[in-house]
């Protein structure tokens, strides 16, 4: 008889689940090691954990997960159904935190792009690989970072040569296959921008079925000096997906990035991102928008550290909470004594569409550095009354003039993303989900 999680501690299970998963690679034994003793040391954080204070991720993986019915096998899941069909360019394909070469193809030339799985680059002594990887994600500060750095065995190396334009997008697509009941996974990546080079990389968070599944993703960016990357996440899952994904980006001198977190849909999505610009020159903007209802939980995280003078920093979140949903940011910005010259903005906007919708919202400024400019803002309120009856006098019913304001609100986050064909479909999600949803 299997003995669900509810009668265990939660750490426990993630310990055998850790101890089942590691591998001997001996590039990365070690550091598996040193994560494990660090998440033996933390434990799953629970609610009196300031980070976590208001995402019950600890209880909700106690409650809804049996770690002795998780599934193992391989799945024959068709991902081409998740595929954003006006987007082509390169195809990385993840099923269940497996990467599966039978359904990625690269068609960009070798001189543009280099991508294969983290676990065969790191075997085979890539030296670019062994030289970042595990370098930027602190598995000492926290469980789910930790976790996954023991526990990991599948995910995407991207090398970027220096010099190097890359035309086409790199499309990465996590795909959880819960038809058959509960899944979880663990996967790590790692992206290498050489110097003057370009590329935009684009994830998709997707499942099929009805199960439970946990995913615990942690992803690693060197951006180097005068190079450009456009990281965008899309999570549009309406399965029951629990989603735990760190980004941490290190930008070098002149290097610019812009980030976009789109949160539509999920059961509890915590996105921790993290920006150490690391270099003078240096532009960053952050981008997010959650549009969330019934019960789901999107928690945003987002650190920007200024470490080297003359940097530019700005951060845009906005959200939309109807139903029973539950939305979370919080924003840092540290600026260092050596920082001087630093220009860091932030603002978080949320609009509650229900009684029982709630936002939790904390702008943080840390400076240690007299000559910035540096600002941070967050307001919460509803939709403006005066504002609806106006559209409705001009003869556009209630629910249309519902989705109009809503979109407007929307659309200071949307018109920032620059590749054509992907805006369109991020455009039709974002219009679908104000009509029908909203």
């Amino acid at each position: 008889m299997s003995v669900t999680v509810k009668e265990k501690n939660a750490s426990a299970e993630v310990k055998n689940l850790i101890d089942k998963s590691v591998s001997l690679n001996p590039a990365v034994i070690s550091i598996r090691k040193e994560a494990l003793e660090a998440f033996q040391k933390l434990g799953l954080p629970d609610k009196k954990a300031e980070e976590y204070r208001h995402t019950p991720i600890t209880s909700l993986l106690q409650r809804d997960f049996d770690y002795d019915a998780l599934l193992s096998k391989p799945s024959d899941l068709d991902p081409k159904e998740y595929f954003i069909p006006s987007v082509k360019g390169n195809i990385i394909v993840l099923i269940n935190g497996v990467y599966s070469s039978a359904h990625s193809s690269v068609i960009s030339p070798a001189d543009e792009v280099h991508i294969t799985n983290l676990s065969e680059a790191l075997a085979g002594g890539d030296t670019m690989a062994l030289e970042h990887f595990a370098k930027y994600a602190d598995v000492k500060s926290d469980a789910f970072t930790a976790w996954n750095t023991a526990s990991w065995n599948h995910g995407v190396f991207i090398r970027i040569p220096e010099n190097a334009i890359v035309q086409t997008p790199i499309l990465i697509y996590h795909i959880h296959d819960a038809r058959a009941g509960q899944v979880m996974s663990a996967s790590r990546n790692l992206f290498v921008i050489g110097r003057h080079s370009e590329v935009t990389i684009i994830e998709k968070f997707d499942s099929a079925g009805l199960s439970h599944h946990f995913s615990n993703t942690v992803t690693e960016a060197v951006v180097s000096e005068n190079a450009h990357l456009e990281l965008y996440s899309i999570q549009n899952d309406a399965g029951s997906r629990y989603q735990v994904g760190l980004t941490h980006i290190h930008q070098a001198g002149s290097s610019l990035v812009n980030t976009f977190t789109f949160t539509l849909n999920g059961k509890l999505i915590r996105n921790n991102l993290q920006l150490s610009l690391d270099g003078e020159g240096i532009e960053s903007h952050m981008f997010g928008l959650y549009l969330i209802t019934d019960d789901t939980v999107a928690d945003n995280h987002t650190t920007v550290d200024h470490r080297k003078p003359n940097s530019f920093s700005n951060e845009i979140y906005k959200g939309i909470m109807d139903g029973n949903s539950k939305g979370v940011f919080n924003g840092k910005i540290y600026v260092r004594p050596q920082a001087q010259k630093t220009n860091a903005f932030q603002s978080n906007k949320n609009i509650l569409l229900s009684d029982k919708a709630t936002v939790n919202t904390k702008p943080q400024l840390e400076i240690w550095a007299d000559d910035v400019k540096c600002s941070h803002g967050c307001t919460t309120g509803q939709l403006d009354s005066e504002a609806l009856f106006y559209l409705q006098t001009r003869g556009i019913n209630k629910e249309t003039a519902r989705a109009m304001m809503l979109y407007a609100f929307a659309i200071e986050v949307l018109n920032n993303v620059k590749h054509a064909e992907l805006k369109t479909y991020i455009d039709q999600l974002v219009s679908e989900r104000l009509h029908t949803n909203f």
